[in-house]
């Protein structure tokens, strides 16, 4: 409000603890957004550790998760599983001579769980470096990916089988989550 007398022109403003409040409510909002977005990344990243790398359907559906593998035999509610690390620990073969696919597979278990610790780590403590996390999950992603096309070559896929024989459904949510949480932080990373 400009108020006039002769020559003489005063400005009404707002008292400055005003203004100082006005700043801290919308820190305290900035604040309060920022902890929901670091904790609905967290739990995407999180939910990545259930996702299976990759899935058969057919006959018998077939799912390779990064923990193990899951089978139904035959016919009825029969299942069957095998842990990854009994199947590394009975393992004849030293671990170099296994397929190129397989000895990926711990390289997606870490980068996986890695990635989990990096957005804990802004969730727990409010301190993640997201082009971090971001690039984990593409390194999983990658990892993911290349386990899957070795599952899918024993699948016989594009030879004895059709192309969706076995989807790689952990790459793709991976990288959906890397793209979609992390992906201005990746850009940024890579325009400086």
């Amino acid at each position: 409000m400009v108020v006039g007398s002769g020559s003489e022109t005063t400005r009404s403003r707002r008292p400055e603890s005003d203004d100082r409040a006005d700043r801290a409510d919308r820190a305290d909002r900035s604040d309060r957004s920022d902890r929901t977005s670091r904790r609905n990344a967290w739990l995407l990243v999180v939910a990545l550790l259930a996702v299976p790398m990759a899935v058969a359907p057919g006959d018998d559906l077939t799912v390779v998760s990064l923990w193990g593998f899951l089978n139904t035999a035959g016919s009825g509610a029969a299942a069957g599983g095998y842990p990854v690390w009994a199947y590394f620990l009975d393992q004849p073969r030293p671990f170099g001579s296994l397929p190129a696919s397989i000895r990926a597979w711990p390289l997606a278990i870490g980068f996986h769980v890695l990635a989990a610790a990096s957005a804990t780590a802004g969730v727990a403590l409010g301190r993640e470096d997201r082009r971090v996390t971001g690039g984990l999950l593409v390194l999983a992603a990658a990892a993911s990916l290349w386990v899957s096309v070795g599952v899918a070559t024993r699948f016989g896929v594009g030879t004895t089988s059709g192309w969706l024989a076995v989807i790689p459904v952990g790459a793709l949510a991976a990288l959906a989550v890397a793209v979609g949480v992390y992906g201005r932080d990746l850009r940024n990373a890579f325009e400086r």
